[in-house]
């Protein structure tokens, strides 16, 4: 459990890898979809998700240069795992309403 932690823990991981499934995005556009990260945050995440094999980072030689993240085959193994995440927190927010 301490390694699987160790890849997808933290306050931003999950959520980046919830935005990219199915897509492919650029850092300016994944930051819109989480706006309350910060840049500097952002960068490091992604950062750590590509170096442990969960996003694909892509870059053009265009001018100016073009990166894009989407998601691998290890995080989209992950996607009925978030799937369940998001299907829980959406009970625990419909019932604290109650």
């Amino acid at each position: 459990m301490t390694s699987v932690m160790n890849v997808i823990g933290g306050k931003w991981k999950i959520i980046i890898l919830y935005h990219l499934r199915g897509s492919i995005l650029r850092f300016g556009e994944l930051k819109k979809r989480i706006p309350h990260i910060t840049q500097k945050m952002l960068t490091q995440q992604l950062r750590e998700l590509e170096r442990d094999g969960l996003v694909k980072r892509t870059v053009y030689p265009e001018v100016p240069p073009r990166v894009e993240y989407q998601s691998t085959y290890l995080s989209d193994e992950l996607r009925p795992i978030i799937d369940m995440l998001c299907d829980w927190g959406e009970r625990q927010q419909a019932e604290s309403k109650l």
